[in-house]
């Protein structure tokens, strides 16, 4: 496929990020003069990264990674910014030594200590722990810290035209607020020279200049102090806008729970000589009771509890689909994340390239430069492999499952398969801390006992190199027969998960059957009719 029929493909895609692409070229039609397209995303390291913050990065790389394709590779930068200036308003539920951390409420989050005792700040930690993981998947980022350009002066200059600008912002933000709330508010918070606080409390512009403004201070003294080198903090909507006009922001998504500060936030760049970056505004993820995940709660998913049950292609496929919808974010979705992530990789190289542009895997391989139509598959699927190591029990092992594999899968060497290797890891994982514990298998009724003992026949005279094919027309042929009674194809299978298997949901019986063997499956229907 040549470069050209490419860029034509892509021009005319409608996976989200050439939509999403495209509106960056619309803003700049003729390129941007040579200089990098800007693109950002943010972090607020008040509690523990989670996978609604990973996404960002992942989602705005995709729509880069478009870009460079629709302009055929026009230059790029991203930048991860962590507002690390914020002041701590309350104490996170999933960290340790929360009374030490409690006493450091209002705070900057990089001058507080780390609750962890690891690093030199609570922002410092959460901060590793995010660019930990972006490095690990291999993003191509600039890591931006509100503090270090605050801290440095290199904001120093913006925080100037925002005291500049200082009544034009008090009339975008005062008609929003409630009337008690714009009785204190102001577009700076001030450092308190007595206890190092974030302040909120109004202000008095003395100097724009030279930045210098008056404020009463916790001792009820007032004062007048210099906002400039970290000695001030804007407040979070017109600090939004300050960083796309200072740093040149062209494209940067958000949740929808900011839809209200993207609007505001983008007349207040417009006021300080700017505008509004190009962005989507994305669904919020949900647990699995349906509320919305909250850093501070620890309610969803960390990065690492996602890796520990499913692999880091999985996260990315998952995170892909349909932004703009509300999906939930537990650990139920990872085995259905994983199988689905490997379909569409294996149909990857025989699809044409307009198929190939719609398919997740296409994009997601590009977040890391790869531009081939690589194509592979599993021998066998994660949700099969879950219930081969549901059979075997908690204490199942590593060695144990190959053993098993080997019934199924040619040349039967962990090395020979690292992917299927990495995920019998997982399935041990998910199957000892979800499935072992659920698991229950039904005496069979009457009928269905008839039914088992005649599917026990049928495989008694089975060779034991039978397909997995024609293993399951064995199954089909006895769910059919309506000497057992059994009303349906589907409750028979759901009779043989039951009972066999303990599980109300199973895999292919015929696929199951092959790779768990003729014999050790026999052993499972003596089991359930002896019961």
């Amino acid at each position: 496929m040549t470069d050209d029929a490419l860029i034509a493909a892509a021009q005319v895609s409608k996976a989200w990020p050439f939509e999403e692409a495209r509106k960056i070229i619309k803003r700049f039609p003729n390129g941007k003069e040579g200089a990098p397209v800007l693109f950002e995303t943010g972090y607020g390291p008040s509690g523990l990264p989670h996978i609604g913050t990973f996404q960002e990065v992942l989602r705005t790389t995709l729509v880069r990674r478009a870009y460079e394709t629709l302009t055929g590779g026009a230059p790029t930068r991203l930048v991860a910014f962590s507002d690390d200036m914020d002041g701590l308003r309350k104490v996170p539920d999933n960290v340790p030594n929360k009374d030490r951390l409690g006493e450091f409420i209002g705070h900057p989050l990089s001058r507080i200590p780390d609750p962890f005792g690891k690093f030199e700040s609570f922002a410092h930690h959460n901060n590793a722990m995010l660019r930990d993981f972006l490095d690990r998947f291999g993003f191509d980022y600039e890591f931006v810290s509100a503090s270090d350009r605050y801290n440095s002066g290199g904001f120093d200059d913006a925080l100037k035209n925002v005291l500049r600008h200082y009544d034009a912002i008090m009339g975008i933000m005062l008609p929003t607020l409630r009337e008690e709330r714009r009785q204190t508010y102001s577009p700076v918070l001030p450092v308190s020279p007595t206890n190092q606080q974030v302040l909120q409390v109004p202000i008095e512009v003395v100097d724009a200049d030279a930045g210098i403004v008056r404020f009463t201070d916790v001792t009820g003294e007032v004062v007048e102090q210099s906002i400039l080198g970290g000695q001030s903090k804007l407040q979070w909507k017109v600090d939004w806008a300050m960083r796309w006009v200072a740093l040149g922001v062209d494209y940067e998504m958000c949740g929808k729970d900011l839809t209200d500060s993207v609007t505001q936030s983008g007349k207040i760049a417009r006021v300080l000589g700017g505008q509004r970056p190009e962005g989507l505004i994305y669904e919020l993820f949900l647990d699995e009771k349906g509320e919305k995940i909250s850093k501070s709660k620890g309610n969803g998913l960390t990065i690492e509890q996602w890796l520990e049950y499913g692999s880091e292609e999985s996260l990315g496929f998952y995170l892909f689909r349909e932004p703009k919808s509300a999906k939930s974010l537990h650990v139920g979705i990872i085995p259905r994340a994983v199988d689905e992530y490997w379909q569409f990789r294996e149909k990857l190289p025989t699809q044409p390239v307009e198929q190939q542009l719609g398919n997740p895997v296409w994009h997601l391989l590009r977040t890391n430069g790869y531009h081939g139509g690589e194509g592979d598959s599993l021998p066998v699927t994660y949700g099969l492999l879950l219930n081969l190591v549901g059979v075997l029990g908690a204490k199942a092992t590593r060695e144990q499952v190959w053993s098993y594999l080997g019934n199924y899968v040619e040349n039967a060497d962990p090395a020979a398969h690292p992917a299927l290797d990495g995920l019998v890891t997982r399935a041990l994982a998910y199957n000892r801390d979800f499935i072992a514990p659920t698991l229950q298998r039904r005496k069979p009724e009457p009928n269905e006992a008839e039914a088992l003992a005649a599917l026990d026949e049928e495989l008694a005279g089975t060779s034991d190199d039978a397909t997995a094919e024609e293993l399951q027309n064995i199954v089909y042929e006895i769910g059919k027969d309506p000497h057992y009674g059994i009303e349906s194809l589907r409750d028979w299978f759901k009779c043989l998960y039951e009972t066999l298997l303990g599980s109300a949901q199973g895999p292919r019986m015929g696929s199951f059957i092959a790779l768990y063997g003729v014999e050790n499956t026999r052993k499972l229907i003596a089991e359930a009719l002896a019961s």
